[in-house]
């Protein structure tokens, strides 16, 4: 078998040593690793494969001799240096949404739309990570039924905003339970101990948040449905690791829980988890460290007159498929 130079730039991120662990444990063909990040993490040593592997300055001369560059440097490092990765004769796969709404870019869930990987010209998006949970639950049924219209509600762990909004999240728990009023908030937005936001990127001109419309422009590009309606508020949670999120859709043709089940049953990606009886449903602390996707809550919108309508709800692990695993999935296409 073939093996690959890969260069994994933000390789000390939460979702850089993601995908090392990732790449080992599929046991992805490295010839070589080459972990890069930013100066201050210059000459750290990283664990790979038994070894340590020394980090390098992420520079303009990173690319020589590299077959794919994982990107998850975030996008203004995207912007500044994919290009010079490409023109070095490698492969980008970037994590970041410094490429996902170009045109000449594909946006890739391999799950949905792998032979999209293909027709890259140098670079590869890797999809918001609300919108990959999503698209994967979800597509299923949409190939089945035909979506017309969802609506989302996402419970995102602290994990999206990176290692700094969990340290956070835990600290602030510590000095709460000690008694301890004064809370250093910097890495998120308000307060995440014992709380709750719907506050996740920016506000735009129609109320909606960066995060939120990602939910739409993604989900259309992806599912190559350009008149799919999307409606989503996003909320970050006070949960370590994975989203979840509650999804009521509406599909043209009438579907019921028993479908959906037997669709999603066989879907890849997918663990169903729709026994609510016995207490089993979707859960992010039984979906963090795993590969697929948990849904479950499966029923029929009992809002609606007729059977189009169905609610699910689902949690999957934002670092892993919604981020590191996604990205590793594309260079085994590639």
């Amino acid at each position: 078998m073939k093996s690959y130079r890969i260069a994994v730039a933000g390789a000390t991120g939460a979702v850089g040593l993601d995908m090392l662990e990732t790449l080992e444990k599929r046991n992805f063909p490295v010839a070589e690793l080459v972990p890069l990040a930013s100066e201050r993490s210059v000459g750290k040593k990283l664990k790979f494969k038994g070894e340590d592997i020394v980090v390098r300055e992420l520079g303009k001369d990173s690319f020589k001799g590299i077959d794919i560059a994982l990107f998850s440097a975030g996008a203004s490092r995207s912007k500044e240096f994919a290009k010079f990765a490409v023109d070095a004769g490698a492969v980008v796969i970037d994590n970041s949404s410094a490429f996902r709404m170009d045109p000449d870019v594909p946006l890739v869930v391999p799950e949905v739309n792998p032979e999209d990987a293909k027709k890259h010209k140098g670079i590869i998006a890797n999809p918001n990570c609300s919108t990959i949970i999503m698209v994967v639950a979800v597509f299923p049924l949409h190939k089945a039924k035909k979506l017309v219209r969802l609506v989302a509600a996402t419970y995102q762990a602290a994990s999206g905003a990176g290692a700094k909004a969990m340290t956070e999240l835990e600290e602030q728990s510590r000095k709460i339970l000690a008694g301890d009023s004064k809370l250093e908030i910097s890495a998120l937005p308000q307060r995440i101990a014992f709380n709750l936001f719907p506050h996740i990127d920016v506000f735009t001109e129609n109320g909606y948040t960066k995060e939120e419309m990602k939910m739409l422009h993604e989900g259309r590009k992806i599912m190559h449905h350009p008149d799919l309606r999307v409606s989503c508020t996003c909320v970050r949670v006070p949960v370590f690791r994975a989203h979840s999120e509650a999804l009521n859709m509406e599909f043209e043709n009438e579907i019921t829980p028993e479908e959906a089940r037997s669709i999603l049953s066989k879907a890849p990606g997918v663990e169903l988890k729709d026994n609510p009886a016995d207490k089993k449903y979707p859960m992010p602390i039984d979906a963090s460290g795993k590969y697929d996707v948990i849904v479950g809550r499966i029923r029929q919108d009992c809002s609606r007159s007729d059977k189009r309508g169905l609610d699910i709800f689902v949690s999957g692990d934002q670092l892993l498929k919604g981020a590191a695993l996604n990205a590793v999935q594309i260079a085994e296409i590639l």
